[in-house]
């Protein structure tokens, strides 16, 4: 299998770094990181979700599936070793698989349906913004 060429990611961030000087924030920034992330990785689902330690709950800020997903949409988040390492470890949680999702997200079935098989989770303070991808990409490439 070929692999595409690298994109670089220079213009993307820069893009980025544009929008989060634009008015409507934070919606402005979060479509900017969506559509620079969907150019540098590919990605089929986008969300920017916001922790809420106290009701174990995770609040969607930005999606780019509005209709599987709901921005304001709530989802219970439950004591796992993946919040463990997302939200008090601060590291990211990193799902080759569709058994890795199966075996962390409770909402499994929709994020196979709509054609991810790995998924990408980064924390960013209170915020964490979740990637699921087609298929692994090797994120170290040269």
């Amino acid at each position: 299998m070929s692999r595409s060429p690298r994109v670089d990611p220079l213009r993307h961030l820069e893009a980025v770094a544009r929008a989060m000087r634009e008015p409507e924030q934070p919606e402005t920034g979060f479509r900017a990181l969506d559509l620079g992330m969907a150019a540098v990785i590919g990605h089929k689902l986008f969300t920017v979700l916001l922790h809420h330690p106290r009701t174990q709950e995770s609040e969607r800020r930005y999606t780019n599936q509005p209709a599987a997903y709901l921005v304001g949409g709530r989802k219970p988040v439950s004591p796992t070793p993946w919040t463990e390492r997302l939200f008090v470890e601060r590291r990211p949680y990193i799902g080759k698989t569709a058994e890795d999702i199966r075996s962390v997200f409770f909402d499994h079935e929709l994020i196979l349906s709509l054609g991810c098989a790995s998924v990408l989770n980064v924390p960013v303070g209170q915020l964490f913004a979740a990637l699921s991808i087609p298929a692994l990409v090797d994120l170290t490439r040269p």
